[in-house]
């Protein structure tokens, strides 16, 4: 019987012309070295200080990821050191790397960066939040102490994206710096930054899938080269499910070569957001073709997936409607700026799971590699974009950095399943001939780079304005009940909007509101936004209303809360803390979640809890107040001091519930219980009045 079965499971396996099962693990052939530690620096200019025999004795010891900006970005005061800052490092590179390409690769130096190794000039690189990497071969010494050097500018620059914007410009190498070695036959390590293998899925159905595979390489050895390029595609379990093997090419010494080629996946499992997010590996191996050996391999993360945008059903993900419920978020925290740990970053994210988030707008740059693929691994729909914030300006070297800014975003992130959008620019202050121009250059190179997402574009001007035209998308920030007072919500404008045109693919970017976890109030009114009072009490009330007009209107293709996390804005003097944006949901240390956090969760997910609001509002002046709770519990019971307030109450369809009470003089306990199959949760404070 188990002989038969066998030949049954051969013969099935023949019949749909599947291939063997074998298991695949990319030889891991690049050397690569961390470069973090050890660093020397100086917060400000330094005359010479490239020279290896500099002496920078008197320097500071640092660990990159590093920001001078830390504590001054986020205090108040607008400002913060804008300047020069030094870096400089000792180190041995191993004699083992000799016939290697070395390069030097940085992943984020805001935002002028030049690199010097013993004293040779590497490179300049004009942006603050894209990787860059620089040939240092002939400058390195191996088996010998080297110098890099690299002088860090974040002041203004006429020429460089943003001009300005709503938060702190963080100066510094504050992500990470490693060598990479690399065979000299191998995958181009300067396109951008990017990985040098693309991955374009070309056709995708239940039976299979068609994946282009570009591969540009380099052949940079002093003769003429021959090599195949064999692109493998393994399952999450490492099983090959598909490759192909390219013709043999001979390749002139120092020179480029781009293969295209095409495999079949079988079967395809599709990446399908956070219901299952489900990923390849693409691996591109270079071969010489002479001695059959393996030079160089590239590996790239691969999903399969089928995103669109219908101006009356919104997206969509492999053919089924998803609503993209959605929030904003800058990468920096407290006392640490931009310079954040892989650590810190998982923790964003557990955070956005536990409040059911499956969207992400990477407010207002390109940010880290990790974070993009977290939001692959966890499967977040992603919008990213360059940071094209408030102007800009109308020379040719503006132009083209922010065409270089856009290039490098979308090579560099080209294969992470998650991203959706490519974003080209956030509120221009200004609908000019310069700015429609770049907007609609921007949109036309996101459409040549890559066909198989779309452009956006965030504004804040007349909805109907030629700003919004260029990409393919339409979003909007808008603030009703904060910033705009003529109506508590979006609904009626989302309405008039799609009733207006409604061919137009529409989204809203931003909306939200301030909100301090210190400051507190019983039916509060609008307060005047640039003031020092931001009770948490009105946040949650433009929320809970912005969702509820939010909810119903499937012809928006996604709504962003702003913002996820308070962040440092140096210029702000408003809210409880100077230096802050507080609209953030969670506190800017990730300590605290404020009560609209528990709102969303209560909309977003099926999590079983119970949450009281104005906990922290300890003490009381008024006996007569308001209970509010969220709830996703079958009941809820309130208890005062004790006693039973009511009965339970059944499930509300909107997870809020209140109660009217009155407190006793001194301390009083209020509870929030309820139960779901058999669990009890429980929700407590104590309010003290008089």
């Amino acid at each position: 019987m188990t002989r038969l079965l066998a030949l049954l499971v051969l013969i099935s396996a023949m019949v749909v012309g599947a291939p063997a099962a074998s298991a695949y693990a990319p030889p891991d052939l690049r050397a690569k070295v961390g470069l973090d530690a050890g660093w020397r620096f100086l917060r400000a200019d330094a005359v010479g200080a490239e020279a290896p025999a500099f002496n920078d004795s008197s320097w500071t010891p640092v660990t990159v990821p590093h920001t001078w900006n830390a504590v001054d970005g986020q205090d108040g005061g607008s400002n913060y050191y804008r300047g020069i800052g030094w870096y400089r490092k000792h180190f041995t590179p191993s004699a083992g790397l000799a016939g290697r390409r070395l390069w030097l690769q940085f992943d984020g130096v805001n935002q002028v960066a030049d690199v010097w190794v013993n004293g040779v000039r590497l490179g300049q690189h004009r942006g603050g939040f894209a990787g860059f990497r620089f040939d240092a071969t002939s400058a390195l010494k191996l088996g010998q102490d080297n110098v890099i050097a690299v002088k860090a500018d974040n002041r203004a620059a006429v020429d460089v994206a943003p001009l300005s914007a709503d938060f702190t410009f963080f100066g510094g190498m504050y992500r990470d710096v490693s060598l990479v070695g690399v065979d000299p036959l191998g995958v181009r390590m300067g396109d951008s930054g990017g990985p040098g293998v693309y991955l374009r899925q070309r056709a995708l159905t239940d039976a299979s899938a068609s994946v282009e595979v570009t591969t540009k390489a380099w052949n940079n050895r002093t003769s003429v080269a021959r090599a195949k390029i064999r692109a493998v595609v393994a399952d999450h379990a490492g099983v090959v499910v598909g490759e192909s093997v390219s013709a043999v090419r001979s390749v002139n010494a120092a020179t480029g070569f781009d293969t295209v080629q095409t495999v079949t996946i079988p079967r395809p499992h599709r990446w399908n957001g956070k219901a299952d997010p489900y990923l390849y590996r693409a691996s591109v191996e270079i071969i010489d073709a002479d001695t059959g050996a393996v030079k160089d391999v590239v590996t790239e993360p691969l999903g399969l997936r089928v995103t669109s945008v219908d101006a009356v059903t919104g997206f969509s993900l492999n053919g089924k409607s998803l609503r993209l419920n959605g929030v904003n978020a800058h990468q920096d925290r407290l006392n640490f700026g931009w310079a954040v740990s892989a650590d810190q970053q998982r923790q964003d994210f557990d955070l956005m799971d536990e409040m059911g988030v499956n969207a992400l707008r990477t407010a207002h740059y390109q940010q880290a590699s990790r974070v993009y693929d977290l939001a692959d691994a966890r499967g977040y729909v992603v919008w990213t974009e360059i940071p094209l914030v408030n102007e800009v300006a109308d020379s040719a070297a503006f132009r083209s950095n922010a065409q270089q800014q856009l290039l490098e975003m979308i090579r560099q992130n080209f294969n992470h399943p998650s991203i959706a959008f490519w974003g080209i620019g956030n509120e221009q202050k200004t609908s000019n001939t310069a700015t429609n121009n770049l907007l609609r250059d921007l949109a036309a190179s996101v459409r040549a780079e890559d066909s198989g997402r779309l452009s956006t574009y965030a504004s804040h001007i007349g909805d109907l304005d030629p700003v919004s035209s260029h990409a393919d998308l339409a979003a909007y920030n808008k603030y009703y009940g904060w910033y705009d007072k003529s109506s508590t919500g979006p609904g009626a404008w989302a309405d008039r909007l799609h009733a207006n045109d409604p061919a137009r693919k529409i989204a809203l970017s931003e909306y939200g509101a301030g909100g301090s976890v210190v400051q507190h109030e019983e039916n509060p009114s609008p307060p005047v936004t640039t003031s020092r009072w931001h009770p948490e009490e009105y946040q949650t009330l433009v929320h809970e209303n912005s969702w509820a007009q939010l909810r119903s209107r499937d012809f928006l293709w996604g709504t962003f809360v702003w913002n996820m996390f308070d962040f440092a804005v140096d210029s702000r003097s408003e809210g409880d803390t100077l230096g802050r944006n507080d609209k953030g949901l969670v506190t800017y240390d990730r300590a605290i979640r404020k009560d609209a956090f528990w709102f969303y969760k209560s909309q977003w997910t099926t999590t079983p809890f119970v949450h009281l609001n104005s906990a922290r509002w300890t003490q009381r002046t008024a006996a007569s107040t308001t209970v509010r709770a969220y709830a996703t519990t079958d009941n809820v019971q309130l208890t005062l001091n004790g006693a039973a307030v009511g009965g339970p109450r059944p499930p509300a369809a909107d997870h809020i519930y209140t109660w009217p009470i009155t407190l006793r003089p001194g301390s009083n306990t209020v509870t929030i219980t309820g139960t779901r199959d058999g669990r009890a949760y429980t929700d407590t404070a104590t309010w003290t009045l008089g």
